[in-house]
């Protein structure tokens, strides 16, 4: 297959093209190309492109699909609020969510919906957890704030946060998707303390690494992360105390880490991923 998509959510790209398809992504202006990403995949242009099928993941990319060409629609995202309507309710076409819980709170009406959960690319048992700390990777977490979870950090000291924009609250800042693993490897565990967000890779991936995780109990990461790889709560002391168990005691948080990465392989690994979006797409093209 010939799959034109654009490249909007880095993590879950670099997961997709790993099939064994033709990837296309628009390059300037009609979007921003492999922006340096070392993918399997040719940036087009959209005047030139001869595709098969077209993965979405904006509205506004509807209007660019080449005329005649099957199109699915993917969110990423949870609602605002639960029983929002989705911008393609009614819609005539077949809507992709990446979660569970997403598909419970969209109201998409009389749209197809169809889950596809995440896949993670593995890493490997990097784990080390030789930094007696805790790690996060929250992106924009100022603009974000309490949805993200932003405002709990200081509960969890001594905890390093990385990602995009972290700089202001005195976090690690953006790093490359091989240093940051090297670098969470070396944490004695995670923390996953967003309120209201679609499932983070960067947490599916922590638990590829080899990291104990404690996480809110709040959208898919109930689902996500099982009793024996850490602790699951809307109690955050509970999960405050979890993880100082864990700073304290290597052994039980490498053994907690050896079963996150297990159930990780098992629930989020790429064969499972790849495998039901071909047979979306090859139904899609009919």
């Amino acid at each position: 297959m010939r799959i034109l998509l654009w490249h909007v959510h880095g993590s879950w790209t670099h997961a997709f093209v790993q099939g064994g398809h033709d990837y296309l992504v628009p390059g300037p202006p009609e979007g921003i190309g492999l922006a340096g990403r070392p993918w399997r995949a040719e940036e087009v242009s959209l005047s030139e492109v001869d595709c098969d099928v077209v993965v979405v993941q904006r509205l506004e990319e509807l209007a660019m699909v080449p005329a005649g060409v099957p199109v699915v629609y993917l969110e990423h995202n949870t609602p605002a609020a639960p029983g929002q309507e989705h911008p393609l309710a009614d819609w005539n076409g077949t809507l992709v969510h990446v979660t569970h819980f997403n598909d419970l709170m969209w109201d998409c009406g009389t749209t197809r919906t169809v889950v596809i959960e995440h896949g993670v690319v593995d890493p490997g048992p990097l784990y080390t957890g030789e930094l007696p700390r805790a790690a996060a990777v929250i992106n924009e977490p100022v603009r974000r704030g309490r949805i993200v979870g932003a405002d709990l950090l200081p509960r969890f000291e001594p905890v390093d946060v990385f990602g995009i924009g972290t700089e202001e609250i005195g976090g690690k800042g953006d790093h490359g998707l091989e240093a940051l693993h090297r670098e969470l490897a070396r944490r004695r565990l995670y923390v996953h303390p967003a309120r209201w967000t679609s499932l983070g890779l960067s947490l599916l991936e922590a638990m590829h690494l080899g990291l104990p995780v404690v996480a809110l109990a709040c959208t898919e990461a109930v689902r996500a992360v099982p009793p024996d790889a850490g602790v699951v709560s809307t109690d955050v002391e509970e999960l405050v105390r979890a993880a100082r168990a864990l700073i304290a005691d290597p052994a039980l948080a490498a053994e907690r880490g050896r079963r996150a990465r297990e159930f990780a392989l098992a629930h989020y690994g790429l064969d499972a991923f790849l495998r039901n979006w071909d047979v979306l797409l090859k139904e899609v093209i009919g």
